[in-house]
Order: structure tokens, then sequence, then C-alpha cells
């Protein structure tokens, strides 16, 4: 019980400052391919500080109350996953947390808002498959839907499950809203529904979205991680090796392509996790 209480703190504590810093060397290294110096490191920090001192505005009162749910369920289940608890029961609170996010861009009455929260609502249909075919291998590799019995695997899972993870970093590029899907919203200044579903968020709710950003971003990264890690201790190190090769690779997309249109999307995502997962799935069900 200690242990998993010291592992929710460590989360709470961690998990910000981590997301934080990857948030600011996204832009660093985004600044750089694109041939600009960029921010500080702590600029992310630095913007969420001054939303926090602006004056409350907010376009609609439950959008306040939307927001601090999208909140709350996002840093539970991150609490889940690294207190090493059902890893399908996470990525249902994830989803769950999402839909008041889309509620919370639909209240607002606001055309580019709630456009963004419909994009936001085909981009859950998009990344969805491929989180429960994740889920699905997990259960097959290791017996298990515990993320604590999955870190204590004899050999990293994806050697069981490499078109899952496939499958899953291609989802992570939805879900982390970066280029060529970043349809819902944007991080950078490109996008044609202003910020789509963030819009008519101001000053402490924006705040409070990008901290959100922060925790999702470390759970999902984690994620990655459980696909590396096992018994053997060196093996977080290779975990965060994996972490960070994934993470920069999804920086790498999101600078050098256009963004696509909604149906592209939905097909081109289904297809590479029925061909990457699927096949995966066929090779596990016959040598299982």
């Amino acid at each position: 019980m200690m242990k998993i209480a010291l592992s929710v703190i460590i989360f709470l504590i961690a998990a910000p400052i981590l997301g934080c810093l990857l948030d600011g060397g996204d832009r660093i290294i985004s600044a750089r391919m694109q041939g600009r110096i960029g921010p500080p490191l702590l600029q992310p920090y630095y913007d969420v500080s001054k939303l926090l001192q602006k004056q409350v505005i907010a376009v609609s009162r439950s959008q306040s109350l939307l927001i601090q749910m999208f909140f709350f369920t996002q840093i539970f289940t991150g609490c889940l996953f690294f207190a090493g608890f059902d890893i399908m029961l996470c990525f249902f609170i994830l989803s769950t947390g999402a839909t008041f996010l889309v509620f919370a861009g639909s209240v607002t009455h606001s055309p580019y808002s709630s456009m963004g929260a419909s994009r936001e609502l085909l981009q859950m249909m998009s990344y969805e498959p491929a989180v429960l075919m994740t889920c699905l291998g997990f259960y097959l590799a290791g017996g298990t839907f515990n993320v604590s019995e999955l870190v204590q695997s004899e050999k990293s899972l994806i050697m069981y499950l490499p078109g899952f993870f496939v499958a899953y970093v291609f989802s992570l590029t939805i879900k982390m809203r970066k280029s060529p899907f970043d349809l819902s919203t944007s991080h950078h200044p490109h996008q044609e529904l202003v910020k789509g579903i963030t819009t008519e968020m101001g000053s402490r709710n924006l705040a409070l979205y990008f901290i959100t950003e922060w925790y999702e971003n470390i759970f999902l990264l984690g994620v990655v991680g459980l696909f590396i890690i096992n018994k053997n201790p060196w093996s977080i190190l290779a975990a965060v090796l994996v972490v960070l090769a994934v993470y920069f690779f999804e920086i790498l997309i999101d600078n050098t392509s256009a963004r696509v249109k909604w149906d592209k999307m939905l097909v081109i995502t289904w297809i590479v996790t029925l061909v990457s997962a699927g096949t995966n799935l066929l090779v596990l069900m016959l040598i299982k």
C-alpha cells in the first residue's frame, strides 16, 4: 500500500514538471527544424503562470466545471497507471475525460470551438481502436491487464507486440494533437479554426488545459515505456531512451507533415491499426 501511495505522489509532482520540460523541448526542437532559435525551455511554465494571473473570464459557466472534470480524470488515469492498476480501466477513464473536453468546447456556442469539438470526436473515433487493440495485446502477451504484473515480465513485451507498438505510436500523433492529425486544435499558429476547441478558453481554463496535457502526455509516454520494461532493472533506462526517441519522432512528423482532412485521418489510422495490430494479433493467437 505504501508503494502505491508513493507512486501516486511521485506522479502528481513529477508529471507536470516532466510534461512542461517535454513541451519546452518540443518548442525548441521545432524552432530549430524551422531555422529559428526558439523560446527558452521553461516557456510553457511562463505561459501557464501568466494565464493563472489573469482575470477569470468564462464564456460559459459550465465550461470551467467541464475543464476541471477533464483535468481530474486525466490525473486520475495517470495515478492508476503508475500505481500498477488495470491498463484497460486507465484508458476507459482517459476516454471519459476526453468527452468532458468535447463538452467544454461545445457549450461556448462559438463556431470555431464547436467545430473543434466535432473534430475531437472524430479523432477519438480514429485512435480508440488502436488503444483497445493495445490493451488486448498486453493481455495476450502478459496474461494480465495489471501494469504491476506486466512490468515483471521475463522479456520486454515489444518482442511479442511489435505491430501493436506501431499502431499505438501512430495513434499518439492524433492523441497529442500533432500534424498531420491536429484537426481539433493545434500547438502552432497554422490552424484555420484559430485555436479550434480551445478558442474560447481564457485565463485559468486555458492554463488548466495545458497542465492537463502535461499529465496526459506523461501517461501516454508511460504506456510506450510499458512495451520495454521488464524484470531487468536496466530495462528502465532502455524504456526512457525509447520514450525520448518516440517523442522526437512525433516532433519530426509534426514539423514535416501537412494537415490532412478528417476522412483521410480516419481511413489511414484504421488501416494502420488493422494491418499492424491485426497481423500481430493473428500471430499471437497462433503461438499462444
